[in-house]
């Protein structure tokens, strides 16, 4: 009886402790189409300044984690329906989204910036955008920006992905393109969009980008501890250098 009680102790610690290990085993949320901050090799392994990054931080909450992969319209959703623990898909912190998760701080600041063919004299004020046709992202800053700013004045195309946007583009059915900065520096210097370039100034200067949670969630604040931490101890700008010659964050 004492052996039965002994195996059967241990079995009931072995259970309790892979029950916790399970416990710390996260998914972060990605949309993997999204280069150079996510997107897949030529494996289909996600991979980006993202990925890195939140590896750091799973190495930092001394956590494993694993990648679950959404469409971006539906990742918020995909979020709070609990596919992923957290979401780190380069995220713009807005006041219409926190309504439906929390943000952490942000973990890289980003601009909006068109842009247009090389040999088009392309001027971003209103008069001169009037009538034209510009591409964006659906359910992104960008895209926001120009229904608030333009939306009377321009045709705007909105895409499920940001390479969609770009095939347009090159295909002559859009005029240009207002994206990300950071994500249009690098399609930039890709073959496909060697004939184009950045016009006219930043039109959105202070987009900071965030890491989303489920509201209420405590992995923010460890999510924030974390970052603070590859920061000060130089991890942060590792990944950083690997992908910009110039500091993101």
């Amino acid at each position: 009886m004492q052996n039965y009680k002994k195996v059967f102790l241990a079995a009931a610690v072995t259970l309790a402790f892979s029950a916790g290990a399970m416990a710390e085993t996260l998914k972060m949320g990605i949309e993997a189409a999204y280069p150079p901050f996510n997107n897949k090799d030529a494996s289909g392994n996600v991979v980006g300044f993202d990925k890195d990054i939140g590896d750091a931080l799973c190495a930092k909450m001394k956590t494993e984690c694993s990648v679950v992969t959404s469409d971006w319209d539906g990742i918020i959703p995909a979020l709070n329906a609990k596919k992923f623990d957290f979401l780190i898909s380069s995220m713009s912190i807005t006041d219409e989204r926190k309504q439906a998760v929390d943000f952490t701080d942000p973990y890289y600041s980003n601009k909006l910036q068109f842009i247009a063919p090389k040999n088009v004299d392309f001027k971003t004020d209103k008069a001169a955008l009037k009538g034209k046709v510009i591409g964006a992202q659906r359910a992104t800053l960008a895209g926001t920006f120009l229904e608030d700013n333009f939306g009377d004045d321009i045709t705007i195309k909105l895409y499920d992905t940001q390479e969609n946007a770009y095939l347009d583009l090159t295909s002559g059915r859009l005029d240009a393109i207002l994206a990300d900065k950071y994500v249009n520096y690098e399609w930039l210097k890709s073959d496909a969009g060697k004939s184009y370039e950045f016009k006219g100034d930043p039109v959105e200067e202070s987009d900071k980008i965030g890491i989303a949670v489920r509201k209420g969630d405590p992995i923010r604040e460890k999510l924030n501890a974390a970052l603070k931490e590859i920061v000060a101890d130089g991890t942060y700008k590792k990944i950083n250098d690997k992908y910009f010659p110039f500091s993101i964050y």
